[in-house]
């Protein structure tokens, strides 16, 4: 590690006086990120990354930004015994298959990046959004960490559904940058295809759109009719449904989300709700005075509102990082805060404004 001091106010006992943590599927963007983030994180020691395909190989050697940050390589081992949370940093699917076949000691506490866990089931996994799951992330022994897409539309449109306002089918557009679809190339991700180019994608039916639905659901007022998707099937045809379509943008990461929500109410009205509702709230913060763009969020863990109304129509603009607040910025976040550790640790990041 680059950084050997001890700080003795850590809650556990790593190299440097913190938290002993491991990574699975470390060479991803993903994986490479969260390193990142903790390498610079000032409780929190990293005591393997497991990448079964590059084991003895530096980390630098894949994830070529860390060069001179650290000296630590892959490792095909997986040491639970030795580290106080692993993150599982897999695609979609292979969280739930990796623990039928490994067992990780019952003390260790998960934090999985993929979908897996986020719907409630037959498991004990906490739907990390700390904004509105705050105690039972500090509680939890496993966690759920949200999706990319879901993470900013939950945020645009939460207030909204707690006050009562969502009574009518919402409007979303979405566009997200190329390192959403993961470091596996694909066609969609080809620079010269990307590049200068724009494209939709799952139209009305992104997987996003379950954890959206549940979350909203858990705040709406209960005298407001059920929120949907098209790809649900409750059988309540006084659903209002999300209409979302998502963009592949020409840039390598970011979130940028408008919904649009029909409403009477005024829009000083909306705006006091939103900053009520996000009182508090470490990284997501309702912006009044001037509008948005994606160079605000990018390598922040924010999350950035902004709210307009014409007529009867309120626009609600979201913007995130899809790899930080999106992904592993929020997954440290919600490790920090199932350790009582400082919400913001690690992640007091300068966005890339220029």
């Amino acid at each position: 590690m680059r950084n050997n001091s001890k700080d003795n106010s850590s809650p556990l006992r790593g190299e440097r006086g913190g938290l002993r943590v491991g990574i699975l599927g470390a060479a991803g963007y993903t994986g490479g990120e969260l390193i990142r983030l903790l390498l610079n994180h000032p409780q929190a020691d990293i005591v393997f990354a497991n990448s079964e395909s590059n084991a003895g190989n530096l980390l630098s050697d894949v994830h070529e930004g860390l060069y001179a940050e650290t000296d630590m390589r892959f490792t095909a081992e997986m040491p639970f015994d030795k580290v106080d949370v692993v993150f599982f940093c897999f695609g979609h699917g292979k969280s739930e298959q990796f623990l039928k076949e490994h067992s990780i000691p019952a003390n260790v506490k998960i934090i999985d990046l993929a979908q897996d866990f986020r719907i409630k089931g037959d498991h004990d996994y906490v739907y990390g959004l700390p904004e509105i799951h705050r105690k039972s992330i500090a509680k939890a022994q496993h966690l759920a960490n949200p999706g990319c897409f879901a993470t900013a539309i939950q945020l645009a449109l939460l207030p909204a559904a707690s006050m009562g306002i969502i009574k009518d089918n919402v409007s979303i557009n979405g566009i997200t940058g190329s390192t959403g679809a993961g470091q596996k190339p694909t066609f969609s991700g080809h620079f010269s295809w990307r590049n200068d180019n724009l494209s939709t994608y799952k139209l009305l039916t992104h997987q996003h759109l379950h954890e959206v639905c549940q979350s909203l659901n858990e705040v709406r007022c209960a005298d407001a009719p059920m929120i949907g998707s098209p790809i649900d099937e409750t059988g309540d045809n006084k659903q209002v449904n999300l209409n979302f379509i998502p963009y592949r943008g020409p840039f390598a990461r970011g979130i940028f989300v408008t919904a649009v929500v029909e409403t009477e109410r005024s829009l000083d009205e909306i705006t006091k709700g939103y900053q009520d509702f996000y009182e508090g709230a470490a990284f997501t913060h309702v912006m009044t005075d001037h509008d948005l763009d994606l160079k605000q969020v990018v390598n922040t863990n924010k999350c950035l509102l902004h709210l307009d109304k014409v007529g009867n129509q309120l626009v609600v603009i979201s913007c995130i990082d899809n790899l930080l607040k999106g992904a592993v910025g929020q997954a440290v976040q919600n490790m920090n805060i199932m350790f009582g550790i400082d919400e913001t640790a690690g992640l007091r990041l300068k966005p890339s404004a220029f």
